[in-house]
């Protein structure tokens, strides 16, 4: 799926070459218009010529130095999904599209789960995520599930599966399943899509991304095609991260076994620079 980044710079070359065919087909008439004039204006055109030349009665459009949009927000009813919560929208335009951001999750279980977000290919991601911890979005809130597929399940307020921000986006950076081998004799060690550690976004529907994410405490690789976009990878805690993943379950109010008998809460959520220290021990082992 092209992301959201690909999609603006597409409209954004779009709107140039609309610009420049215009301007070209401004100068073609002048030319036209040079070339029928009699010789008996030879000296006037050479004084009006040359203003009209250097502009004096342009008429074109200023110069768009508009930034083109980074990021799209799709906006969400909070009135037929109660579980919504209401906090603005980020920015869409002049975002960080290079590097790293460090993502330090504070839980109530141990030391904070440290995550580099991976801006370069998940721009839109790392924007909303700084746009809601900017507001505390996820402060105080139950990381709700700990998933079949081995995962945390967190950033809901509402715990219900169904919360998140008043606005949704596409997914940016879907993992792709590993080539087949060509013979089950050569085959080698199988590729994992999802390793432990990996960051990712969880859309309801899929694809429709707000502000739940996974962190997965072991590997995982899909039957089927991919659903969660990657949106970066744990560098530190994943000791807590283990910890937390020997939580047992009970049924939740579906009846699948997925809800932590103990509460998980998320302390705070907060985004800065990349760290320049080296990773811990626990994200090593």
């Amino acid at each position: 799926m092209a992301s959201s980044k690909d999609r603006q710079r597409k409209l954004a070359r779009a709107k140039y070459d609309r610009q420049q065919a215009r301007r070209a087909d401004r100068e073609r008439r002048r030319r036209r218009i040079s070339a029928g004039v009699g010789a008996t204006l030879a000296v006037l055109l050479i004084v009006v010529g040359g203003a009209w030349i250097g502009g004096a009665f342009d008429s074109d459009e200023p110069a768009d130095t508009t930034a083109a949009d980074v990021c799209l927000w799709t906006p969400q009813n909070a009135q037929t999904n109660p579980n919504l919560k209401e906090v603005g929208t980020p920015p869409t335009k002049d975002l960080p599209q290079e590097g790293t951001e460090t993502m330090t999750v504070t839980t109530d279980k141990g030391e904070p789960i440290v995550v580099s977000l991976d801006v370069a290919s998940a721009p839109c991601a790392a924007a909303s995520f700084t746009h809601l911890a900017g507001r505390a979005f996820f402060d105080n809130t139950e990381c709700h599930e700990l998933t079949t597929e081995g995962a945390l399940r967190c950033g809901d307020p509402s715990g219900t599966g169904q919360g998140g921000p008043t606005y949704s986006f596409y997914d940016e950076n879907l993992p792709a399943l590993p080539e087949p081998a060509p013979s089950a004799s050569a085959a080698p060690a199988a590729e994992v899509v999802y390793p432990k550690g990996t960051v990712a976004l969880i859309g309801n529907p899929k694809g429709s991304n707000g502000s739940q994410f996974l962190i997965f405490h072991k590997d995982f690789t899909p039957t089927g095609e991919p659903q969660y976009s990657i949106i970066g990878q744990v560098t530190g805690g994943l000791d807590t991260l283990a910890a937390i993943a020997k939580i047992p379950t009970v049924d939740d109010s579906a009846g699948n076994k997925v809800k932590p008998k103990n509460k998980i809460t998320i302390k705070t959520l907060t985004i800065g620079a990349a760290a320049s220290a080296a990773p811990s021990a626990s994200a090593q082992s």
